[in-house]
């Protein structure tokens, strides 16, 4: 049952989605990492974390243009310690402490990344189960990779927990230059357009650099970049192909989909759609609050002492499943 209630001192999705970012304070986790090698010559960086040999092994995936530090991926990290799991976070190509080698990036729908890193993980801890976990862009890649696998998902793969999904792409992508949220656009894009020019000085035939420098918009910037880069004819074609919304239906795992009514990342009709297709998923466990702004879910009645719903219910749900083993 969600027993999840918004801190009264964080009124309103902007407060809820800004305060892991500038208002939370937590240690950062020391990680293990871990290179292997793509197929197309390039590499992915692996963060690990240890525990006992047998024991959960927890697979996380990042947000659009997060990282190691992201306070999510932190907090996920400390929930695993406190249950005794091994973590493992994937971090997507462009996202590490240097540029990756190849001419593509990572992109929303992007799932041989994680296969590949998967299949190398289920080597490398023959005696462990595992759990996945995806947050914002990682949690379209994680529902889309899902739904691609189905029934075939590897039965060492217990659950999944999906937060704060941008199921629909398209609608999302011009949900955010609404209002107060072309304040996240605008941070994205130049993020993504200082990536992209750095590309160029090796792939010079990549993009067009006036395209990519006159975007402002995410629709703008992945039709200049995004989507001929990942050989998509345009942003649209890349939106409908890669939006996680059209695999739910595959899915055959058990999968926590947690989602705040109010994130200001998307328009709430697109989780009407998808209410209307977890009823005819059994594997689907929709939490899909009013309040908790994107990637927040802070509650608690002391500021002092928030509570942070998030991992808790990440960590619990997860747990549920490997029970279930």
């Amino acid at each position: 049952m969600n027993t999840y209630r918004p801190a009264w001192w964080l009124p309103g999705a902007h407060l809820q989605t800004l305060w892991g970012k500038f208002g939370r304070r937590q240690a950062r986790r020391a990680t293990r990492i871990e290179r292997i090698d793509t197929p197309d010559g390039d590499f992915l960086d692996l963060h690990h974390t240890d525990a006992p040999e047998n024991a959960p092994l927890l697979v996380l995936l990042h947000g659009l243009e997060g990282s190691i530090g992201s306070h999510y991926v932190q907090a996920l990290l400390s929930e695993a310690s406190r249950r005794a799991w091994h973590a493992t976070v994937l971090i997507f190509r462009s996202c590490g402490a240097e540029l990756n080698r190849a001419r593509r990036f990572y992109h929303s729908g992007e799932t041989s990344d994680l296969d590949l890193a998967l299949e190398h993980l289920l080597g490398a801890n023959p005696s462990s189960n595992i759990v996945l976990a995806g947050v914002s862009l990682g949690g379209n890649v994680l529902l889309k990779y899902l739904g691609e696998k189905g029934s075939a998902v590897s039965k060492r793969i217990k659950g999944a927990a999906a937060v704060s999904v941008p199921f629909d792409l398209s609608r999302a992508a011009r949900h955010i230059d609404l209002g107060f949220s072309r304040v996240y656009r605008r941070s994205f894009i130049r993020s993504l357009r200082r990536k992209a020019v750095a590309k160029l000085e090796s792939f010079p035939d990549l993009a067009s650099r006036s395209s990519i420098d006159a975007a402002t918009t995410m629709v703008e910037f992945d039709n200049s970049f995004t989507a001929p880069v990942h050989g998509f004819r345009d942003a649209d074609e890349y939106y409908e192909k890669s939006s996680s919304i059209r695999w739910l239906e595959r899915i055959r795992i058990n999968t926590l989909l947690l989602n705040a009514v109010d994130d200001p990342f998307l328009p709430r009709q697109v989780l009407d759609d998808v209410r209307a297709i977890a009823r005819h998923n059994p594997a689907l466990t929709l939490e899909f609050p009013a309040g908790g702004g994107h990637v927040g879910f802070v509650s608690g009645r002391n500021p002092l002492r928030p509570v942070y719903y998030l991992e808790e219910r990440v960590g619990q749900f997860l747990a549920s499943q490997l029970q279930l083993d």
